[in-house]
């Protein structure tokens, strides 16, 4: 596995980058200057749960779509949380739909 710059393997340091969603994924983009994988990772988690974290409080606070929503919403959230953490953690560079495309733009883009 590749080096990164917080000194933890790159597996582990990419599934960190989902530990705690979008929050975890700004502390490895912060940290992280060396290595692309991790910085992909974090830039995902930043993007894929930050736009779920604000869609949760949108349904939340618009009346008529109620629990249900919510609940679904909460429930794709988990999946997926737990999905892109396995797939780190196996060396597995998973993109979530279009969210993934973008996120690596972005780090291509800023580079290391």
């Amino acid at each position: 596995m590749n080096n990164t710059a917080t000194g933890l393997s790159e597996n582990i340091a990419s599934a960190l980058c989902y530990a705690l969603g979008w929050v975890t994924g700004i502390v490895f983009l912060v940290l992280e200057n060396k290595n692309q994988t991790v910085r992909f990772h974090a830039m995902q988690s930043v993007m894929t749960f930050g736009i779920l974290n604000v869609a949760s409080i949108v349904i939340n606070v618009l009346p008529g779509l109620g629990t249900a929503m919510s609940f679904a919403l909460g429930i794709l959230t988990m999946v997926l949380w737990v999905w892109c953490m396995v797939q780190a953690w196996q060396g597995v560079r998973w993109k979530v739909p279009v969210i993934g495309d973008e996120a690596e733009k972005q780090v291509n883009r800023h580079g290391a």
